[in-house]
């Protein structure tokens, strides 16, 4: 197959750190041939792969913060940050929802049609991998369409919930306008939680939503806040798919937290390929067969060029 462009420019993408490493030199080419020997590799993505979608990752290319979400101990002890999340969530919703899959979730996808790839984890909640076609797909934080209640367990579409706070916020939407130097009261970007910068007075006057069953106001996002704990039953899923996996595939994430982190160390201790296409370097880096530096969009569909016929 003859050369495309992507090569030279996702070789000359490679941190200076991996290329100081004693792992084999990745490149596109390196990366197909080990999927090509591995049918079926399990795939473990993060918030990287849907910044082309328009939703911001919580770190930048040096694996540094750059937002602090909420905490799932602020979110269920207080009710005043349940307001404040809720007033910001309620303005993030539309443009969190509006985003579509991009060019790596389709290539997943496609992959995954052909064999190369197998069953997902991801740590996102936004839904964009079911809906560019792909399947077995764990989300390992929760998924943000759903609204759990906290005290009698009920759990509701959040669209009617968001239907709900309109109903009890008239005019919310249209006050969050028009007075930031960005033409803005909200932030210009949303966050990977559907969160979104909001001004404390607009705040203070929100309406948060209650539970359709009991009334409660401790009604969450069904996902797991930073703090909080994914469901053991989860977890074991998610290492039972590790264990029968024939490599691991990270697509988008620096694995800087636990949650991600422990599927590559098990994956490495049983020393089959673990291979990352992110940006920047990862948490991993010690443990990786294989790293390459590049965005996924364009690298994901040389991979199809590459493997699918």
């Amino acid at each position: 197959m003859p050369c495309t462009p992507i090569l030279g420019q996702v070789t000359s993408r490679m941190t200076s750190a991996l290329a100081e490493s004693s792992r084999p030199f990745a490149d596109v080419d390196t990366i197909a041939d080990v999927l090509l020997r591995n049918p079926g590799a399990l795939v473990l993505t993060g918030a990287g792969i849907s910044t082309e979608s328009g939703i911001p990752d919580y770190r930048g290319p040096d694996g540094k913060r750059r937002v602090t979400p909420m905490e799932h101990s602020e979110f269920v002890g207080s009710s005043v940050a349940r307001q404040r999340y809720w007033a910001r969530s309620y303005i993030g919703w539309a443009r969190f929802n509006g985003a579509e899959p991009n060019d790596g979730h389709r290539g997943v996808a496609a992959l995954q049609r052909s064999g190369h790839l197998g069953s997902i984890i991801t740590q996102n909640v936004d839904g964009l991998h079911q809906r560019a076609g792909a399947r077995e797909v764990t989300e390992l934080h929760g998924s943000l369409g759903d609204v759990i209640c906290l005290d009698c367990g009920a759990v509701h579409d959040r669209e009617f919930l968001q239907a709900l706070m309109t109903d009890a916020n008239p005019g919310f939407a249209e006050l969050a306008t028009g007075a930031a130097s960005d033409g803005s009261r909200v932030s210009s970007q949303i966050r990977p939680d559907g969160d979104i910068v909001l001004a404390d007075d607009l705040v203070a006057d929100f309406v948060q939503p209650t539970c359709p069953r009991c009334d409660s106001d401790k009604v969450k996002p069904d996902v797991v806040f930073f703090g909080g704990s994914v469901p053991k039953e989860r977890v074991d899923h998610c290492f039972a798919l590790t264990d029968a996996a024939p490599a691991l595939l990270v697509l988008g994430s620096s694995l800087q937290v636990m949650s991600g982190f422990r599927f590559v160390r098990r994956a490495a201790a049983r020393g089959i390929p673990c291979l990352a296409i992110t940006r920047g370097p990862t948490r991993a880096e010690d443990l990786l067969t294989h790293h390459l530096d590049a965005p996924l969009g364009e690298t994901l569909k040389a991979l199809q060029e590459r493997l699918i016929q």
